[in-house]
């Protein structure tokens, strides 16, 4: 791993507005862009498409090992391919995302992918977006910030999310499925979701994306001489 490229680690639950920020700020100072997030939703989505349980620890270690995942960055968007198959679109469900929540709490899952977010350190600098990009992954980051909202907001904001895909969703069970993965999230024993020491906590609730840009930029010039 290269201690000498700057990393800014974004973290937070989901909802929270951390993809947008992330991709915003990796447009800003041109630098790489690690959806954590987005590995271990793949991971899920191979497992369940294997017929894997969900909770088989060796089979999804494994699998971890030699995930046949990519990232697409050629044009504006980042395209997640599987087996060299856009599976985009698919990994944004919620039932892939409420799986992916259930592998990320297995310690050895976790080790597996561990170098793997790691390898995404590259010059001239890295914005990571995940859980525990700050408190583990890249525990030297220079600057770590972490999201958070209320669930209720974060519910909202899914449901929208949904809809304008021409989802059929129901309010009350986003809001059932954030509460739920929040639940495992931040108590799983191995890197649960909390803010490094270190962080800057920014709450997002009543914030637009363009305020938590700002503060966001504010504190990134501030810790690093760019």
């Amino acid at each position: 791993m290269n201690k000498f490229v700057p990393v800014v680690a974004v973290d937070g639950p989901s909802g929270v507005g951390k993809g947008t920020l992330c991709q915003a700020l990796a447009n800003h100072f041109k630098w790489h862009l690690l959806d954590s997030g987005a590995i271990y939703r793949v991971l899920a989505l191979s497992a369940l498409k294997q017929g894997i349980a969900l909770d088989d620890e060796s089979q999804l270690a494994q699998l971890a090992l030699n995930l046949p995942l990519t990232f697409d960055t050629y044009g504006c968007d980042v395209k997640v391919l599987l087996d060299n198959v856009d599976v985009t679109n698919e990994i944004r469900t919620e039932q892939t995302g409420g799986a992916a929540s259930k592998v990320a709490a297995i310690n050895s899952v976790r080790t597996a992918l561990l170098q793997r977010q790691r390898d995404f350190r590259k010059a001239p600098g890295l914005i990571a977006d995940g859980r525990d990009m700050g408190s583990v992954v890249f525990s030297d980051a220079p600057v770590k910030i972490f999201l958070d909202a209320s669930a209720h907001s974060r519910a909202e904001r899914r449901m929208k999310q949904l809809q304008d895909r021409k989802n059929h969703v129901k309010f009350a069970e986003i809001l059932q499925e954030i509460t739920a993965r929040d639940e495992r999230d931040r108590n799983r024993v191995v890197a649960p979701l909390k803010p490094a020491v270190d962080a800057l906590i920014i709450d997002t609730t009543s914030l637009s994306i363009q305020d938590v840009f700002n503060q966001s930029i504010t504190y990134i010039n501030k810790k690093i001489a760019l």
